[in-house]
């Protein structure tokens, strides 16, 4: 029966990470019920509350309003239904040094709209660096082993969505794929369709919001802010607008280097990403808080924490080069270590206890220091 055995190790495994990731994605509402609720009155093919969806990336993606507000557009014309039904719904490339949310709005978005941050189809293009790792995508040619079975990389349910909800496809790091890779995407952004190689079958992305995320000028862009960041405030309208066309004119030419006119083309809307300020780290220092707090949700307790852990977290961990990683990485040196051996030596739940129990951060010394609050006093 060992056999046996590993297969129930297996799907006891599976379950407790489902659960796992089920804390993480848990947002207080049920997602169907709340898009069934939208107050749209054209009815169509899709299904969803923008108003809902943005209210719950703007509350994620801090300091990208460009980026959310072209989330908001697109999203208005896919509800609408009156994209053009040959092609993808659309094709976005997100540019910006690494960090700054690009990846994480494409979560947010399958979070909003599906309920789990996992529900889109995601390409690593870095793995399709070589040539003959095109086949990962067009599958195996005729002849080769596997080329009947037609069988990719992607995942043909992620990519056409399901209870009128769009397909989400992220595409990261184009810029790393091969030449041959980036060439059969050509007929994905033009027609909506890709043949492998084989013919034996077609995967529809009719039905998908497609992102391509890139790091792609992002220095450039970063060494032409340095330079025109000291303006007199006289001109500083003027200014706005010849910035606004200076980094089209960089992003335009740093893309036509890397990528064929005709690429470039096929792509609706390019959007560059902002660095992260010291005036946003605060904020994201209380949604990994908020996070955390999720997580502790299967172990029914709870995390307070004063302004000033938010503050030490912050100055800690900010690095405008490596963005919100390095916040993370602060959140976990600064307060999850010692939280986690707080736990472990303290935390015990019982029947009697009702409510989740609360425990309070505060910084002394120098160090995050944690206590039990008793009937909701510090």
């Amino acid at each position: 029966m060992p056999f046996l055995n590993e297969m129930l190790a297996e799907t006891e495994r599976k379950n407790k990470n489902a659960e796992a990731l089920k804390d993480e994605n848990t947002s207080g509402q049920d997602i169907e019920s709340l898009h069934l609720a939208s107050k749209a009155r054209l009815s169509s093919r899709f299904q969803f509350d923008i108003e809902a969806v943005m209210s719950a990336i703007r509350s994620e993606i801090i300091g990208q309003e460009q980026a959310v507000q072209a989330v908001e557009d697109m999203l208005k014309v896919v509800r609408a239904d009156i994209a053009d039904p040959r092609r993808p719904l659309y094709t976005a490339l997100l540019l910006g040094p690494t960090g700054v949310g690009k990846t994480e709005l494409v979560r947010s978005l399958a979070r909003s709209l599906y309920g789990d941050a996992d529900s889109f189809c995601r390409v690593d293009m870095n793995t399709l660096s070589q040539e003959h790792y095109a086949a990962s995508l067009t599958g195996a040619p005729p002849g080769y082993v596997g080329a009947k079975e037609g069988k990719t990389i992607l995942d043909e349910e992620m990519i056409e969505g399901r209870n009128s909800i769009p397909g989400i496809v992220l595409l990261d790091e184009v810029e790393k794929a091969s030449k041959e890779v980036l060439h059969a995407l050509l007929n994905v952004f033009d027609n909506g369709m890709l043949t492998v190689a084989s013919g034996e079958k077609t995967y529809s992305f009719r039905n998908s919001i497609i992102f391509m995320t890139s790091n792609l000028a992002a220095y450039e862009i970063q060494n032409y802010e340095e330079n025109h960041r000291k303006m007199l405030l006289k001109i500083i309208h003027r200014y706005s607008k010849e910035k606004g066309k200076g980094l089209e004119s960089i992003v335009k030419k740093k893309l036509l280097n890397t990528f064929s006119p005709e690429f470039v083309n096929r792509i609706d809307n390019i959007t560059v990403f902002n660095w992260i300020g010291e005036d946003a780290v605060g904020r994201i220092v209380e949604l990994e808080l908020e996070k955390l707090n999720r997580r502790l949700i299967k172990h029914s307790c709870l995390l307070t924490f004063d302004s000033d852990v938010v503050k030490f977290i912050s100055n800690a961990g900010y690095d405008r080069q490596f963005g919100a990683r390095s916040i993370r990485r602060s959140v976990r040196k600064n307060l999850e270590v010692f939280l986690a051996e707080y736990l472990l030596d303290n935390h015990k739940f019982t029947l009697e206890d009702n409510d989740p129990v609360k425990y309070h951060a505060s910084i002394f010394n120098g160090k995050v220091f944690f206590k039990r609050l008793i009937d909701n006093v510090k």
